[in-house]
């Protein structure tokens, strides 16, 4: 009908709104019709109804509850037909009871002789499977069954292994054909879903290979990005730019020092962290190199990502040899940490979450618009039963299949307190020793600020970690490099030393500023990520004019400091060596030549990653003397600050355990600083990094220009 508008929303079990707006008025004889599944008819009593420059509303009851699962129309006699909307009742009060399903078979269960496939659409009228053997093939259609708290299912007699799939769902009249959101496999790009039998990659883990950590602060954790770690030309790393890349021993750069696998390994850190390795959207699987992305865009949650496999469309694949990536991390006694994506997708409109159920999925402003707290145009509402369950299923299946020993939540102040809280309980049941931490930034999302995950709740969370940004801004100063940059106290800004013996004692003692922890297990002591610029960047912002030497000295210091302070050390891939992204900020786009790992770097500069192999040796040395630091009170009683002049610092520690007494004297300052004990004391860490066999005790001490000195002092039975 010409210059009509005919449509009608589901506003509660019994009552449907219609709206018409038309030049033609509705016979008052006429009535509204509901058609069920195109049979049975219901004559609608209209109980309100309003007219407002041609827009006409009737509020219609219905004596019979409508349920969900059905095929709706409504039919008048003047206007002709409309598909009911039911999208609305996702914020029905008991919508989350009435539809939580908590099976934990959602997706394609493979067993030789059957394969039983479940998808959660509780508001869908009809769902089909989509199946076929090959991508060569047609697809052939079954229609799956309705069933309990909205779940469609469909079982298939047969060897199903390796099959491709979709669903076609049906809601509110509109239909679409999309994957599987716990899909297992994928072909490239996530065309299609598949089949998985996981009993045919069986791969040994190594779990028995690791060490056992019982506090977040014995790790060190080093981040990087797959393809950014193996890509450079300078090495003879063979698969450059894929898992398997990383699973090769024995590879040297052009210098003959060690790369991949085996630089890490030569680091001796305990923890990898991984950028996204799941599903993401913006790189194409089967052209990797046209397009660069950090991965932080999700597609698929219960699928490795395929631009890093060596064949994207053959779905088992990336699976076996993710595995053997992160076996050969074990293998070697490195713990795998992987960074998740829980607060946003890559675009909701398109996501098979909104295909399968509309208006569920996504957090929403009071004005019905989605939230954008992630800057990326939608935040996924966390705090709904069925979203939580999607990332519980997805921590624990990464975790039991592929063997991942903790998790870095992105933008985790998007996620809510409850739904991280269960995740860390759910984990530990699997691995009680798993590392939980994220981004605790307090984003600008519809969700109460007492119920998200950020580092101001930081009590609430006790077993969670967080990045800490008062430690990088007072450390090496703010995160602005290019408008308003000032640098921290390691770059010469002395005026930050009350807040740098803050930062020092894990950011958890009642010391200049409020505690921002409980403990020091919950800070993320970090100067550089992935994000912003690198810490180099940011030396020779502040020292533009000054030599590499000059500011690679300044860089020791750093990455001194960072592994020195009380919590988790964390360290960026390349930041110690100063590798730079040429005063870039955000580089998430910008490829290989802003992005990669640079050996030809690493080998002009090889003795930094020996001096921060050294300290991290040194630190497994002395780590179990700070033990007994069980709290913030315990750290609060255990040391001493004694102020040096222009600015440099000692700090003092007492450690119960070891009975010993460690003394960092930090001199962030141009000149020489000269100190003398009231005992004898030995240098264990210097210039020149971890003096391992040093057994000459003295009192006078001369600390050389923007540098670090650990000493312990002599035994009295020694």
């Amino acid at each position: 009908m010409i210059n009509t508008f005919f449509g009608a929303n589901l506003v509660d079990y019994h009552t449907i709104r219609i709206a018409i707006f038309s030049d033609v008025n509705k016979s008052t004889s006429s009535p509204f019709n509901l058609i069920i599944d195109g049979e049975k008819i219901i004559i609608l009593e209209i109980a309100k109804q309003s007219f407002l420059n041609g827009l006409c509303l009737y509020e219609c009851r219905s004596k019979n509850k409508i349920e969900l699962g059905h095929e709706y129309v409504i039919q008048c006699r003047d206007f002709g037909f409309t598909s009911l909307n039911v999208n609305e009742a996702t914020t029905f009060p008991s919508f989350d009871e009435d539809f939580y399903y908590d099976g934990d078979d959602l997706g394609a269960t493979y067993k030789k002789d059957e394969t039983t496939f479940k998808v959660w659409a509780p508001l869908a009228s009809k769902v089909s499977l989509f199946i076929r053997k090959s991508p060569n093939d047609t697809f052939l259609t079954y229609k799956m069954k309705r069933g309990e708290k909205g779940v469609f299912s469909l079982t298939l007699n047969g060897d199903y292994n390796g099959y491709l799939y979709r669903y076609s769902v049906t809601n509110s009249g509109l239909n679409f054909i999309t994957t599987d959101p716990y899909a297992k496999g994928s072909t490239a790009n996530g065309r299609d879903s598949a089949v998985i039998d996981f009993s045919r990659v069986q791969v040994d883990l190594h779990e028995d290979k690791l060490p056992h950590h019982s506090r977040y602060s014995e790790a060190v954790i080093y981040e990087f990005h797959v393809r950014d770690m193996t890509i450079d030309d300078y090495t003879d790393i063979k698969h450059k730019g894929k898992y398997v890349g990383l699973t090769e021993e024995g590879r040297k750069t052009k210098g003959g020092n060690p790369a991949g696998l085996d630089y890490i390994k030569f680091l001796g850190v305990s923890h990898v962290q991984l950028l996204p390795i799941y599903d993401y959207k913006t790189v194409d699987e089967l052209n990797p190199d046209l397009q660069y992305n950090w991965g932080y865009d999700p597609q698929q949650y219960f699928v490795p990502e395929g631009s890093y496999s060596l064949d994207p469309n053959d779905p088992y694949s990336r699976i076996v040899e993710l595995k053997e990536m992160i076996a050969a991390f074990h293998k070697n006694g490195i713990k795998v940490n992987m960074d998740v994506v829980f607060n946003h997708v890559y675009a909701s409109e398109f996501s098979t979450f909104e295909q399968i159920v509309p208006n569920y999925y996504f957090r929403k402003n009071r004005n019905g618009t989605l939230c954008n707290g992630s800057g990326c145009g939608n935040d996924l509402d966390t705090s709904r039963s069925m979203v939580r369950k999607l990332i519980i299923d997805a921590l624990v299946f990464w975790m039991k299949e592929y063997g991942i020993d903790g998790y870095r939540f992105d933008l985790m102040g998007l996620i809510d307190i409850d739904t991280m809280n269960l995740a860390v309980k759910k984990l530990r049941e699997i691995k009680p020793e798993c590392m939980i931490y994220g981004e605790g930034w307090d984003m600008a999302t519809n969700l109460p600020s007492d119920k998200k995950t950020s580092i101001f709740n930081a009590f609430k969370t006790p077993d969670i970690a967080f990045f800490n940004d008062t430690f990088r801004d007072i450390v090496r100063g703010n995160n602005d490099f290019k408008n308003n940059s000032y640098p921290g106290y390691i770059l010469g800004n002395t005026s930050f030393l009350e807040g740098f013996k803050f930062v020092l004692l894990g950011s958890c003692v009642n010391y200049c500023y409020p505690p921002r922890f409980l403990s020091m297990e919950q800070s993320i002591n970090y100067v550089e990520c992935h994000d912003n610029g690198t810490v180099y960047d940011k030396i020779t912002r502040t020292f533009p004019d000054k030599d590499d030497e000059f500011k690679l000295k300044i860089l020791k210091m750093i990455n001194a400091t960072v592994l020195f302070s009380l919590g988790i050390p964390f360290y960026h891939a390349g930041q110690e060596i100063g590798l730079s992204k040429k005063m870039e900020d955000n580089t998430y786009n910008k490829g290989d030549e802003y992005n990669k790992f640079d050996y030809r770097i690493l080998d002009e500069r090889f003795e930094h990653s020996v001096f921060l192999s050294s300290l991290l040796h040194a630190r497994k040395g002395y780590d179990s003397a700070f033990d007994s630091f069980k709290t913030s009170e315990d750290i609060a009683k255990s040391n001493v600050f004694a102020n040096l002049e222009s600015g440099a610092l000692e700090f003092i520690i007492f450690s119960k355990n070891a009975d010993e007494t460690y003394s960092y004297i930090f001199n962030p300052t141009d000149h020489s600083i000269n100190f003398t004990y009231d005992d004898y004391y030995r240098l264990i860490i210097g210039e020149g990094g971890y003096l391992r066999n040093s057994d000459i005790y003295i009192q006078n001490v001369i600390v050389a220009p923007h540098s670090v000195n650990v000493y312990v002092k002599k035994k009295k039975n020694a």
